[in-house]
């Protein structure tokens, strides 16, 4: 098999982002790419998903794909940069309409379609995307949000927020749209793939002078994820993840990243004075907002 990875750290966000390729064709994706954005100034960078775009432009290398693992809250996509960089499709889960319906909502974004549009592609469980002679198989997972997927190909699982390294253990579920039964569901599929599999995560905090990782097998993360491996039951999972996401803060960017991520990352349109505008929610609670309307489930 010719595929190849190469991960990119960013370490602002904590994230990961990938160049995935078939090597042997030169047909290349980018999953979770990373749009570095300064909260004070309000300005973004590409200096770093650039980096990615050369590294596949030395390697003789054609990105065909952006693959979303869901609508990020910790970090803008720069899946809208890159497709016009290189005309590479976006691709996300199905449940990117419910997140559409949910934030366009708290944003009041009346005018928002939330049927998908802005990607290319919507995707279902079991749906195969090609990458030269590549098949990546699309595993829904959701419980960290509702939109959120796992893309194997190969030996290797790109599984977005569901699991951390095993030392930090599993995402938060308490976002619209998440559960956290549901997330015991979705880990239980990830930890059923084979002992080998290598799962790549989408974040990693490490502590100072620690390398943060990309990369943990099923069976390390079966065996001692601290917060489900083996012998931890539905309802005790439950229960723990609810009372984690009880006294967690918002993540320092949901705003802006939500807002961008659900345009499949694309900035607002400019306003009548050329400017383009985020907006922020004064004094308000996003649940109680998004609950003033219907959600899909």
């Amino acid at each position: 098999m010719s595929l190849e990875i190469k991960p990119a750290y960013e370490p602002e966000s904590g994230g990961w982002s990938y160049l995935v390729a078939d090597a042997g064709t030169g047909v290349a994706a980018i999953i979770d790419p990373i749009w570095v954005y300064d909260v004070v100034s309000g300005r973004t960078k590409t200096g770093f998903i650039d980096g990615l775009l050369s590294e596949a432009e030395t390697r003789g290398w054609k990105v065909a794909w952006v693959l979303e693992t869901h609508a990020h809250a910790d970090h803008l996509s720069a899946a809208a940069h890159i497709r016009a960089r290189t005309g590479a499709k976006v691709a996300i889960g199905t449940g990117i309409c419910s997140v559409q319906e949910n934030f366009a909502r708290l944003f009041n974004l009346k005018d928002f379609p939330t049927d998908g549009r802005q990607f290319d592609r919507l995707l279902g469980d079991g749906d195969i995307i090609a990458l030269g002679t590549l098949q990546i198989r699309v595993m829904e997972t959701p419980g960290h949000t509702g939109d959120s997927v796992t893309y194997l190909v190969g030996d290797a699982a790109f599984i977005g927020d569901t699991l951390f390294e095993p030392g930090h253990g599993t995402a938060r579920c308490d976002f619209p749209g998440g559960d956290a039964g549901r997330m015991f569901e979705s880990v239980q599929k990830i930890h059923a793939l084979p002992d080998d599999t290598r799962l790549f995560l989408c974040h990693d905090y490490p502590k100072q002078g620690a390398e943060p990782r990309c990369m943990v097998q099923v069976i390390e993360s079966r065996n001692t994820n601290v917060h489900i491996h083996t012998s931890t039951g539905r309802d005790q999972f439950v229960a723990l993840r609810r009372e984690r996401d009880a006294h967690l803060d918002l993540p320092r960017l949901i705003f802006p990243a939500l807002q961008i991520n659900i345009r499949a990352g694309a900035a607002p349109g400019a306003e009548d004075n050329g400017v383009a505008y985020l907006r922020i929610p004064l004094n308000a609670d996003i649940k109680s907002i998004i609950g003033g309307g219907r959600t899909r489930s």
